[in-house]
């Protein structure tokens, strides 16, 4: 796709900027989508809790649909709180004889526990559903909605979240009527700045797919981005904080191949690591026993120095591609040797290797979150 992706936002606005409308905008801008929307209420909320909620006529809402499809265009839809009943039978009217993906986040409450859908608008979802491409509920959404089951029957894929479960591994699944069709197992990230994880999830998926991406990695890619927003949360407000949308770099906003790392030799690890540090990089991995050294750039990119004391420069360059083994698959069979095909290694990285026309080393890896946060970041 040639233009930038129009994303479609039907949802209620969050003024604490957390979740709701404003997470939204903020994960679709982020991705490099253009977002608009159609708020379907307005909330007085922070970290704390909802304090009021007033929803928006649903001529209103079908109106701003109106407008911005009328006039911009749109290439996915994401639907999150919904506001009412008679909205929703509304927005499913109006979206059902539209051909672009749809992604329907079943809201119905708050991380701070306040109900953001009575039981007549539960019930509406159905009609929802069945114009969704994916739903997106988390483990007491999809309980409330009557199970998988109850789900596919509508047509749509299920993205079922797993951060409402129990332990220190989140899975979630990605479903069809088919069954399984995909599943990914990340660790549990501790910490209450989850405000938004919903919505933003919802839209990093319209965000790809809106995007043309196929929908396991655009589930994969929201997934990701997520996470990453967690990684880099801001620590605001007392209660449920919002998420580091702002500090995402290109790491998850690039489809790829990205130049995000380079390594460099050095024969003296300690006068090694206190010039980059001077030069204002953020160390973030300080392994002297291996004598390796990782630092962080403000723009999210790494560079790395490990010890040697060979007379080879011992400089290797990476670029990181989401679909690391097609991308290296597709470069052999146009010709390209490489030393070392795509593999797994200790450190959690996937590399291969080969080298340019004057032998500089190269790097295509894939390694996501685990670049810029290893488990051993200081």
């Amino acid at each position: 796709m040639t233009q930038t992706a129009r994303i479609l936002i039907i949802a209620g606005s969050d003024s604490g900027g957390g979740a709701g409308i404003q997470a939204d905008i903020k994960t679709v801008t982020m991705l490099g989508g253009h977002a608009m929307t159609a708020v379907t209420a307005v909330t007085a909320q922070n970290t704390v809790g909802v304090d009021a909620v007033h929803l928006i006529p649903t001529d209103i809402v079908i109106g701003q649909v109106d407008a911005v499809i009328g006039d911009i265009g749109v290439d996915a839809v994401k639907i999150g709180m919904i506001g009412s009943a008679e909205t929703a039978e509304a927005v499913a009217d109006r979206l059902e004889d539209i051909a672009v993906p749809i992604v329907f986040d079943p809201v119905m409450v708050a991380t701070s526990g306040a109900e953001l859908a009575d039981q007549r608008t539960i019930a509406a979802f159905r009609r929802l559903m069945s114009v969704a491409t994916i739903v997106t509920p988390n483990l007491p959404e999809l309980e409330a909605l009557g199970g998988a089951e109850a789900v596919l029957q509508h047509g749509c894929h299920l993205l079922v979240k797993g951060g409402h479960g129990d332990g220190n591994e989140i899975v979630d699944r990605l479903l069809s009527s088919d069954g399984n069709v995909a599943e990914w197992r990340n660790p549990r990230i501790d910490g209450q700045q989850t405000h938004g994880t919903g919505c933003t999830l919802a839209s990093g998926l319209a965000a790809g797919l809106g995007q043309g991406a196929a929908i396991e990695a655009a589930a994969a890619n929201a997934i990701e981005f997520v996470r990453l927003a967690l990684r880099d949360a801001p620590n605001l407000g007392k209660g449920h904080g919002p998420m580091g949308h702002q500090n995402i770099r290109e790491d998850a906003v690039v489809a790829g191949p990205s130049l995000n790392q380079i390594t460099l030799a050095c024969r003296d690890y300690r006068s090694s690591v206190n010039f980059y540090i001077e030069l204002g990089l953020k160390q973030i991995v300080d392994s002297p026993d291996n004598g390796y050294a990782r630092f962080e750039a403000p723009n999210g990119v790494t560079l790395s120095i490990h010890q040697s004391d060979t007379d080879g420069s011992g400089t290797v360059v990476y670029l990181e591609h989401k679909q690391l083994d097609a991308w290296v698959a597709q470069l052999a069979s146009d010709g390209l040797n490489f030393d070392q095909m795509p593999q797994d290694e200790s450190w959690g990285w996937r590399e291969a290797r080969l080298c340019d026309p004057h032998g500089n080393v190269i790097c295509l890896y894939q390694a996501g979150e685990n670049r810029r946060f290893p488990p051993w970041r200081i």
